[in-house]
């Protein structure tokens, strides 16, 4: 058996008072064992959404018993002649598949696997003229089975799917995944669905990779999931061990609690190439978990500019390294002497993020406990749905979008001009998520970071909506918000059922919605907003705004 995953951590002198402390509460509390036994006072004195949330600790367990049905799925759409799998999801559900598609890739004989979590129009235009639906396997998941986004997507595809070959043949492209007797499920058994996938009741979205809505879409790229699984069960029984410090999950869960209450609440990764897709799991799986009654650990996923020259006071470092990748040596050279805290680990092949699940799932179910927040809700999400429902009906009403008037792009750094130290800005770019505007927002992140010395984060929405947004309005209101939204050249109906041929909205109306209901819900929380429109050519906006810096 492979050894546990071992952390080297610098930096932290400093804190070993606040360290100590931690570990001896730990150690008088049981908390260890009382998280294995599934006490939710651990977190609350009250138990809403916690021990019926605790299911991904057996979850290692477990998922060698969904394996042979999810191997006779895979067997029989290769045999079918399934080239493509497309997933329609959002967030929890659509996170691990993605991190999967892009670390592992396809084996040879299996099918491609992409993932649409956007509702911009193009997203969805783009996604039906690049895979065929004679050749496509379109998977709805969705925990709750009616997630806005993915219901809509289903109609979408389902509904030209049978109008290509006939509703008698449509269903066999389509499985879902979903917990037991949800509206998707009954969907699906009545369009003949190929297959549902039952999630686990007792697992939340965002811990749900080692289940149905994580393995499932893993097995058709063809992925060596015993393999995977077997990393996981070695993590959980790492983390069954009392003694905090001989405890990997505890260990690094204290360490992020510590350094969150200390000031130092963002938390930049420093992952290696080939598992960059790792770090949007765990920046949903952080923020959404400890993002709540004014605290939370802030994740930095994706490259903004930072630069490790001299000691940021509101930050810290992870490294996630793969044996042999020296692409982040100089950079943590300069951490170890600037004294800034780090803990770095790495593995020895991609196989061992198995181990990275269960290990970040405990270490963010400590960091709860540290932080005295309950990790298994998401208070301030359900309420954004709630307000994009609200905005999306009285848009149909009006027949357009409403709102404030988007701010004038002279206008940006008079808004920057308001940051404090310990602020950070983020970038919420409702715009067709393509690797040039992806581009061009990484640009804008880095001009901004280097204007205003600040930590920056971007992404695409609706996806942040269901990660890092209830951090943004439920976290300690330290974030400048600069959200992004675009014209539609080319729009798209939304089906108001599968394969119904009338429409209540179309996806450009979505969109604008969640962009509108978020900005309201922003402000309503009391934060920093600024909202720019681009007519036409979004990429040419943002390189405008990189210049009106």
């Amino acid at each position: 058996m492979k050894k546990a995953v071992r952390f080297y951590t610098s930096g932290f002198e400093p804190y070993e008072r606040e360290i100590g402390r931690a570990i001896s509460d730990m150690e008088v509390g049981a908390v260890i064992s009382r998280i294995w036994r599934k006490d939710p006072r651990v977190w609350k004195d009250e138990d809403v959404e916690i021990s019926s949330r605790l299911g991904w600790l057996e979850a290692p367990e477990k998922a060698a018993g969904m394996l042979p049905g999810i191997d006779s799925f895979v067997n029989e759409v290769r045999e079918a002649g399934y080239e493509h799998a497309l997933l329609l999801g959002m967030g929890g559900s659509s996170l691990a598949p993605e991190m999967f598609s892009r670390v592992f890739g396809t084996q040879k004989g299996y099918l491609t696997l992409d993932i649409l979590d956007s509702t911009d129009p193009e997203a969805a235009l783009s996604g039906a003229e690049k895979f065929p639906c004679e050749k496509t396997i379109f998977i709805a998941s969705s925990k709750s089975g009616t997630t806005l986004e993915t219901t809509s997507f289903l109609n979408f595809f389902y509904t030209r799917t049978s109008e290509s070959l006939g509703r008698e043949r449509a269903g066999a492209h389509f499985a879902a995944i979903t917990d037991p007797r949800t509206p998707l499920e009954r969907t699906a058994r009545d369009l003949g669905f190929r297959r549902v996938f039952h999630g686990d009741p007792d697992v939340g979205g965002r811990f749900s990779a080692l289940s149905a809505f994580g393995l499932a879409p893993a097995a058709l790229l063809g992925m060596n999931i015993p393999r995977l699984l077997a990393r996981a069960r070695q993590a959980a029984g790492d983390c069954r061990t009392a003694a905090p410090r001989e405890n990997p999950g505890a260990t690094l869960g204290l360490l992020l609690g510590v350094m969150a209450t200390a000031g130092r609440d963002k938390a930049v990764f420093l992952l290696s190439p080939g598992i960059e897709g790792f770090g949007a799991w765990i920046e949903q799986l952080l923020a959404e978990s400890t993002g709540k009654e004014g605290r939370g650990i802030l994740p930095l996923v994706r490259d903004a500019g930072f630069s490790f020259d001299r000691d940021a006071p509101d930050q810290f470092v992870v490294h996630i390294g793969l044996g042999g990748d020296g692409s982040h040596d100089e950079r943590l050279r300069q951490i170890g002497k600037n004294r800034t805290p780090l803990v770095s680990c790495t593995l020895e092949d991609v196989h061992d993020l198995g181990y990275q699940f269960f290990l970040w799932e405990m270490a963010t179910a400590v960091a709860g406990h540290i932080l005295k927040v309950n990790p298994f809700d998401q208070p301030n999400v359900a309420a954004s749905k709630k307000k994009t429902e609200a905005v999306l009906k009285t848009l149909q009403e009006r027949g357009g979008p409403a709102g404030t008037k988007p701010a004038a792009e002279d206008e940006l750094r008079r808004f920057l001009s308001r940051a404090e130290p310990g602020d950070y800005v983020v970038v919420q770019a409702f715009l067709p998520p393509e690797p040039a505007i992806r581009a061009c927002l990484q640009e804008f992140a880095a001009a901004i970071r280097a204007k205003t010395d600040l930590a920056v984060t971007y992404d695409f929405g609706p996806r942040f909506l269901h990660s890092t947004g209830q951090i943004h309005k439920g976290g300690r209101g330290n974030g400048l918000f600069i959200q992004l939204t675009s014209g539609h050249p080319r729009d798209a109906a939304v089906p108001a059922e599968p394969g119904s041929s009338t429409s209540s909205y179309s996806f450009g109306t979505l969109i604008d919605a969640q962009a509108l209901g978020d900005r309201e819900a922003l402000r309503e929380n009391g934060r920093r907003v600024i909202h720019f429109h681009f007519h036409d050519r979004p990429g040419d906006g943002v390189r405008r705004l990189i210049e009106s810096l």
